[in-house]
């Protein structure tokens, strides 16, 4: 029977279990997805290098790309900072930059990113788990495969060696269908991930969560991982008490973990501040509770509201409430144990 841990803070208490021999687990062992029983199945071949826990921190959403027009359309005039290459090498630098300059501070340098797909080819899939082979810091790769394809499982098969895959995403966002997550081509392909060890990545407006509630309780058995707590429009002057009540419902579902990510962009005032997003972030954590929530940045789109180190502080100030066991299941533990690392 799986050992019991009880976590006090603030606004909830959280209980959860954990399976005993996922703790017997080699020292340096790498991790998968969990089966939602407690257990930890075990998967990469390629040891993550374990650090003190407390120094270690995991960027589970960035994009990479050599930009073009025409392979990236989502790019839009307004977004002109966006319109150049970004790619791994800038990585080393932001997780150099990430560790605090305060000598008496614990505050980590970035020791892992997951990179994720920002256009819905394959071709993009297989440079990122090529970039991902060759760049220590990538961890793995949330890619893109066409799930609603008749051929889909043949498509799967193919990743079945990529053992840096550890996710896929669809741009639901951009559907111009609010009910797209429940086609029923779409969630045949969506079945078959848990066999692959996949997770599938949510990436929704808040409009879309009543939908994304019915695609969840289609797949209970699923990892599911919610991107920038659902995109919620965010104004000072108001509060949406409509996305907090269907986040609420859909962080019902124990197999959901959430990004705390994508939000500084979703500000709708000219500046912003970090009271502007603690109400949005005190409804995920206390929504998700810190087992289930996990830091990530969503560079370099989050440059189109603040630096990366602005976001990261911020970030860092919100979780200063969390004990240090939950500060490192939030900035990563989570996701090594949700993605597999």
């Amino acid at each position: 029977m799986g050992a019991k841990f009880r976590v006090m803070r603030r606004t909830a208490v959280v209980q959860f279990e954990r399976d005993s021999a996922a703790d017997c687990r080699p020292l340096g062992q790498p991790i998968s997805c969990f089966d939602f029983c407690g257990r930890l199945r075990f998967r990469s071949e390629r040891p993550f290098e374990l650090l003190d826990k407390h120094l270690m921190l995991i960027d589970c959403h960035h994009h990479l790309w050599t930009y073009s027009a025409e392979q990236y359309g989502w790019i839009s005039d307004d977004m002109s900072r966006l319109k150049r290459d970004f790619l791994a090498p800038e990585l080393h630098s932001i997780a150099r930059n990430a560790a605090s300059k305060d000598a008496a501070s614990n505050d980590a340098a970035v020791t892992g990113f997951v990179s994720v797909q920002a256009r819905q080819s394959l071709q993009e899939t297989d440079e990122l788990l090529d970039i991902a082979a060759s760049e220590r810091l990538i961890r793995g790769v949330v890619g893109w495969v066409p799930l609603a394809a008749a051929d889909i499982q043949d498509v799967l098969d193919r990743y079945a060696g990529a053992e840096l895959l550890k996710g896929v995403r669809h741009v639901v966002q951009d559907e111009p269908d609010d009910r797209f997550l429940l086609g029923r081509d779409f969630n045949r392909g969506v079945a078959q991930l848990k066999d692959h060890g996949l997770v599938y990545d949510v990436l929704i407006l808040a409009r879309q969560l009543p939908a994304a509630i019915e695609f969840a309780n289609q797949h209970p058995a699923q990892p599911f991982v919610l991107n920038h707590i659902a995109k919620p429009e965010i104004k000072k002057s108001e509060f949406d008490r409509t996305w907090e009540f269907h986040l609420r419902e859909l962080a019902k579902h124990d197999n959901m973990t959430c990004k705390f990510s994508g939000i500084a962009t979703q500000v709708r005032d000219e500046t912003w501040d970090i009271e502007t997003l603690r109400p949005y972030w005190d409804v995920a954590l206390d929504a998700f509770g810190p087992q289930r929530l996990m830091y990530a940045s969503d560079w370099p789109v989050c440059l189109l509201a603040c630096e990366y180190q602005r976001w990261l502080t911020v970030v860092r100030e919100l979780a200063s409430e969390l004990s240090p066991s939950e500060q490192a299941d939030f900035f990563a533990n989570n996701a090594i144990r949700v993605y597999g690392l």
